[in-house]
This record gives structure tokens, C-alpha cells and sequence, in this order.
């Protein structure tokens, strides 16, 4: 289809589509492409945006890169590691400084910054994930933009249509970020073409294209995600060539299995089955501890259930495609594009889906979209507002968020990092001590793996976040802060011997139905993008357990803010927890993304 499109060279960011979706929701269509791209099929781009990326610029950590692209007579916009490949490329010079900026950021723009800075407002706050900084611009740009940390935070060319920026213009939490990318889609002149009517157009007739004569086995869970999806592969097949199969996997939430049939059964999908699976699948993680082999197994044990129910069925499994609810975040995360670093290995992206995927035996009709656009997909499919609006509950539900432990774990960097953290919090109203457990986080589009700090102290929202944007941009081995709730003291916590069993995964689901429950008596369920609980093999005496509270806000899983509760509400939902059997903390993760993750596995 011949329309005007916005070329995004990606280089490897967990932000690159997000660039490609920001530009589509301002009418302008997109395209991807590698960093090696020739510069011939770049001919007809309106303008070329330079994505960002977790390596450095320098020596073999950089990505190959077509050296023609910054000689082209096109607007080009570098963010982040585009920003500093295009400084370095030209003349500039680009340093690691020993630290970098993660999260909200507070920029000054100074004078000059042409049409791209029209109507941006000098003083902002910015999204920043960044270890190196671009200290000099090349010859001809200027510097248009600082941070404290960051000298050219932003930077133009005196007369050509090029622009660098060290921040995230694409995130939500940049607030004038849609209006820098708006005035970079005015400089290229592209011409409005995408909407969301024309992708379902586009989606419809791509999966009847790859599906063929075949018919589909969709996994749900009752999220939006996949309802969405099965509700798309129904509108393009129709329904008895689609069917859904909902599968207690023993990491549902409590009384979740009979409330997502009740809510099938009410939309009319008669295509929809139940199948029972959690001994499998408590069989599958027993056992495991890394997170990444937890992960697998559930991944693996979804393909071993699907192949014993169509061989019970006695359906031919050439003939029935497996279908999947995957989102643009489950595949950068994944590591799923060529530069991209893997955070975290989704379940719908294990090696034995990669393989059927490489078969051509997956259909994934939401792999290009985000949480947002899927939810609009969903409105106009006709589905409710109360499964368009639900909480993201990904396919390994609980056990992803029931952390393990051999109880001889040893964290011999917690020392130095401590006594840097008894140095940051010197002159704050905080204490800090290094928690004995690891989560995941994402820094500078980097996977880490590393010990949180908890924090106590008082119980005021915004010195919290400063506190914990402060040792998350100092160290380096800090990807994740949070606050001591319950009890009043910190206890002498260790790591014990805990796996993910029956008894802990049912803890964990009383747990989460307390929070969930103090959020819909609140009122606050739709005020926050996705609550998380999460279990900790921490305690005193070789046993009990910590409870941590995660709730985000966030508008595509790519960035979000740690969500400021009523603290009348978190504290009486701290008493509640505390009071279950076994557990001797309850914290509150105070950390955006970047540098955490949603989950901390």
C-alpha cells in the first residue's frame, strides 16, 4: 500500500515499537527497520527516527550501522542511543560519566531549539534511561537541553533538519513528549493514513491469510489480551474454526477459573472449554528457582497440555494453529528483536513457541500492538468495558510472582552497596538495608538482576520516590526500592529454603485477594494499570514470609510509575496482610519503570 510513512531505525530498544506507536496514534504511518538498512528503501520516508538501544557507541559494543543514513536529505530525530550514535558518528563526544539517569528526570531547555522545542515549555520533567551521556555535540549541532547529570540532553543542527534527544519524547511519562513528536511529524510533512479502523482491516485479512483452511486453538485467560485476540480470530474465521480453552494452571487467582467461564458464558462464546491442568503444571515448576527456568517450564507445559487435549480430541495438530494474545512488550522483553537485550522470557515466547512460530504454526494477531491500543481494539469489537478494562494477569499468573530460595543464596556485593547507601541516605529522613533476594529490572534497556533496598522511614509519597530515584540513578546494583509498611521495626530477615507449592501459591492467593479487595471497596481499581502482590522466601528462624504491594500506573507496560495509594488504605490493607499465617513484612515497591520492572521475576 502506497501511503506517506516515518522510517524508525532499531537498534535494539525496549522502545523502539513504542516510537512506531506514538507517530501511528498522530495519523502517520511507520515502518521498522534494521540498523543495516539500505538506504534505498529508506527513499520514500517522509523522515528517519533513530531508536534507542542497550549498547554503548563504543568499539564492538556498538550495533553496525548504515553510515549513509545521517547523509540522507530526510529530518532525522536520534533518541537516547540514537541521540549518541548520531553525536558520536558526526564529530561529537560521547563519555560514561560512572552513572547514568533512570526514570523521572528534570531537564532545562535553553533558547533555539527550532520547530522541534515549539511550544515546549523550558523547565519539564523527562523519561530517562541512559548509562552513556553525550558530553560535546558535533560540529554544526548546538546543545539545546540540560540535566544535571547530562550536558546535552538535547541538540540541533544550525541548519538542517536533525535532532538528537537523550530522553524518552515516545513515553507517556515524558509529558511533552507527543508534542515533540507531533512538531517532528509537522518538519517531515508526512500525511495523515493510519487509524485504528484500518488496522482491524489489515489484521483481519492478515490472519486469514496466514491461518489459510486451518483453525486455531486459543489459550485464554480471561484478560484482555487474549479475549481480544480470540474476539479477532472470530471476527476473521468465525467461530467454528476458533476455539478457546481456559486452563487452571494452579496460578490463577482465587475463584478465578469460575469467574472467567461466568463471563464466556455471558458474551455468548459457546466455543469456549475448561480444562483442569494444575498438576501439570505444579509438576512442571517444582523444584525451580531462577526465574528464568520457572518461566520455561510454565511455557513448556502449556504446549505439552495443548498437544494432550487436541490428541484427546483427536484433532490433527497441523491442522489446528495455536493461537496467543502476545503484545509488542512480550517480545522486546523477550529479547525478540535482533539487538534487543532479554529482560525476561515471556512464556509465549519459550524456545519450544519459537519453534512453532518458525513452523508457522502460531497466530498472533495483537504482536504489533500495545496495552492501550488493544483495550481500543476491544471497545470496538464490541467486547465490555469490564474485560477491556480488566488487570493485565499474565499466563503464569501467581508463580511469577512467588519468588524462591535454597536459603544458601550469598550476596557478597551487598556489603559495598549497602555502605553506598548508608552514604546517599545520610541526609535524608531514611534508612536503607539491602534486602537478602534479587529481582528483575531494565536499565538503560539492559536486563539486571539485583538486591533491592528497603526503605524506613516516614510514610510521604514524594520523598519516597526522590529517595528511590536517588539510589537507583547513584548505584548502579540498585534496580528497585521499596518501603517498609508492616511492622514497625525491621525484622531480621533472611532467605529460607521455599519453592513454589500449593501452600505458598495459596497464601499468595489470599494475599492478593486482600489487596484486590481494598482497591474495589476504594473505589481505586481503574486509578491503577495492574496491582501485583508479591511472595518473598524472607524471614526470621529458617522460615516465614514477606509480602510486597505493587501497584502501577501505566498506560502500555513499557514505563510506569509505582502508584501513590491512600496511605488510610495502604495501611489498613498492611494490618490485613500482616495478619496471615507465616508472614512477618509487608513492604510497598516505591520504583518506576525504568529501572524496575512491573514484576520482580
Amino acid at each position: 500500500m502506497d501511503r506517506d510513512f516515518i522510517a524508525i531505525i532499531d537498534f535494539g530498544s525496549q522502545y523502539a515499537h513504542l516510537i512506531a506507536k506514538r507517530i501511528r496514534h498522530l495519523g502517520i504511518y511507520t515502518r521498522i527497520f534494521p540498523p543495516l538498512v539500505p538506504v534505498s528503501e529508506l527513499t520514500d520516508a517522509h523522515g528517519v527516527v533513530l531508536s534507542g538501544g542497550p549498547q554503548s557507541v563504543f568499539g564492538q559494543q556498538a550495533v553496525p550501522v548504515n553510515p549513509d543514513i545521517f547523509l540522507l536529505d530526510k529530518p532525522l530525530l536520534g533518541l537516547c542511543y540514537g541521540h549518541q550514535l548520531m553525536a558520536h558518528a558526526l564529530g561529537g563526544t560521547v563519555a560514561n560519566l560512572g552513572r547514568g539517569e533512570y526514570g523521572k528526570t528534570r531537564l532545562t531547555f535553553q533558547e533555539g531549539g527550532g520547530p522541534l522545542l515549539q511550544g515546549i515549555a523550558a523547565e519539564q520533567t523527562v523519561w530517562m534511561s541512559h548509562g552513556d551521556t553525550v558530553q560535546t555535540p558535533p560540529p554544526g549541532f548546538r546543545a539545546v537541553a540540560h540535566t544535571a547529570l547530562c550536558p546535552v540532553a538535547a541538540m540541533v543542527h544550525e541548519s538542517l533538519p536533525r535532532f538528537g534527544l537523550q530522553f524518552h519524547p515516545e513515553v507517556t511519562d515524558t509529558p511533552a513528549g507527543n508534542r515533540i513528536l507531533a512538531n517532528f511529524v509537522a518538519i517531515t510533512g508526512a500525511r495523515q493514513s493510519w487509524s485504528m479502523g484500518a488496522y482491524i482491516r489489515e489484521a483481519v485479512a492478515e490472519c486469514k491469510a496466514q491461518v489459510g483452511d486451518r483453525s486455531v486453538l486459543m489459550f485464554l485467560s480471561g484478560g484482555v489480551d487474549s479475549t481480544v485476540a480470540f474476539a479477532l480470530l472470530a471476527e476473521a474465521l468465525g467461530t467454528q474454526r476458533v476455539r478457546g480453552l481456559l486452563i487452571d494452571t494452579g496460578f490463577l487467582r482465587k475463584d478465578e477459573a469460575h469467574t472467567i467461564m461466568a463471563r464466556y458464558e455471558a458474551l455468548g462464546y459457546a466455543n469456549v472449554e475448561f480444562l483442569d491442568a494444575s498438576a501439570e503444571f505444579l509438576g512442571a515448576v517444582a523444584g525451580l528457582i531462577d526465574p528464568q527456568e520457572k518461566r520455561q517450564a510454565i511455557g513448556e507445559t502449556f504446549l505439552t497440555v495443548r498437544n494432550s487435549y487436541l490428541s484427546d480430541l483427536h484433532l490433527d495438530p497441523e491442522h489446528w494453529m495455536l493461537g496467543q494474545g502476545t503484545l509488542y512488550p512480550d517480545i522486546i522483553e523477550s529479547g525478540g528483536t535482533a539487538h534487543a537485550d532479554v529482560i525476561k522470557s515471556h512464556h509465549n515466547r519459550v524456545d519450544a513457541v519459537t519453534a512453532l512460530i518458525e513452523a508457522g504454526h502460531v497466530v498472533e494477531p495483537l504482536h504489533e500492538l500495545y496495552k492501550d491500543e488493544v483495550r481500543e481494539l476491544g471497545l470496538a469489537l464490541g467486547l465490555p468495558e469490564d474485560i477491556v478494562w480488566r488487570h493485565p494477569f499474565p499466563g503464569p499468573g501467581l508463580a511469577i510472582n512467588t519468588l524462591c530460595a535454597s536459603g544458601e543464596e550469598t550476596y557478597p556485593e551487598q556489603a559495598q552497596h549497602q555502605a553506598r547507601v548508608d552514604e546517599l541516605l545520610a541526609d535524608t529522613a531514611y534508612a536503607g538495608t539491602m534486602l537478602p533476594v534479587r529481582s528483575v529490572g531494565v536499565q538503560g534497556d539492559n536486563r539486571t538482576y539485583t538486591s533491592p533496598v528497603a526503605l524506613h522511614g516516614p510514610q510521604d509519597w514524594d520523598a519516597l520516590e526522590e529517595t528511590a530515584i536517588l539510589l537507583n540513578n547513584s548505584i548502579r546494583g540498585v534496580n528497585r526500592v521499596v518501603t517498609l509498611l508492616r511492622p514497625a521495626t525491621m525484622p531480621p530477615l533472611r532467605p529460607h529454603p521455599a519453592l513454589c507449592t500449593a501452600d505458598r501459591l495459596d497464601l499468595l492467593r489470599e494475599a492478593d485477594f486482600l489487596a484486590t479487595e481494598a482497591l474495589r471497596k476504594a473505589g481505586l481499581m481503574r486509578d491503577i494499570f495492574q496491582l501485583l502482590v508479591i511472595l518473598l522466601p524472607l524471614g526470621s528462624g529458617g522460615r516465614g514470609e514477606c509480602i510486597v504491594l505493587r501497584p502501577v500506573v501505566s498506560e502500555d507496560v513499557m514505563t510506569a510509575q509505582f502508584a501513590k495509594l491512600p496511605w488510610d488504605v495502604v495501611n489498613l490493607l498492611a494490618n490485613a496482610l500482616l495478619a496471615l499465617p507465616g508472614v512477618e513484612g509487608v513492604f510497598y515497591d516505591v520504583t518506576h519503570k525504568p529501572p524496575a520492572t512491573f514484576g520482580w521475576e
